[in-house]
């Protein structure tokens, strides 16, 4: 049921993003610079593009950029939780090599060791 809520979800998301292009085909020059710093520095990179490749193309940016951004902010977290991790696992190897085996005949060792 999940599945099919997520489907029906990216297909009301397709059908926005067809109108969206559908409706903006027109074309938009973009340029590097202002027209009077382009003078003044003799540059002047202008692109076309439809103005639906714009809208898409500055929101997939975004999203990317708001990915990596959170992806960096969170470094320090999965460094804790890694030097954690093996602070555990070290803790787990050196438990184990105390711990004395259990005998067979007693339960009551057997269900303080977990078997």
């Amino acid at each position: 049921m999940i599945r099919l809520f997520k489907y029906l979800i990216l297909l009301v998301i397709a059908v926005a993003l067809v109108t969206v292009a559908l409706a903006n085909r027109g074309l938009m020059e973009l340029q590097l610079l202002p027209d009077g710093i382009a003078s003044l520095a003799g540059i002047n990179w202008t692109l076309s593009f439809p103005v639906f490749l714009v809208i898409l193309g500055t929101f997939f940016a975004g999203m990317l950029f708001g990915f990596v951004w959170e992806w960096l902010r969170e470094h320090k977290h999965r460094a804790t939780a890694k030097v954690e991790r093996r602070e555990r696992q070290r803790l787990e190897r050196e438990v184990s090599k105390v711990s004395p085996p259990a005998r067979d005949g007693d339960d009551i060792l057997a269900i303080l060791d977990g078997r």
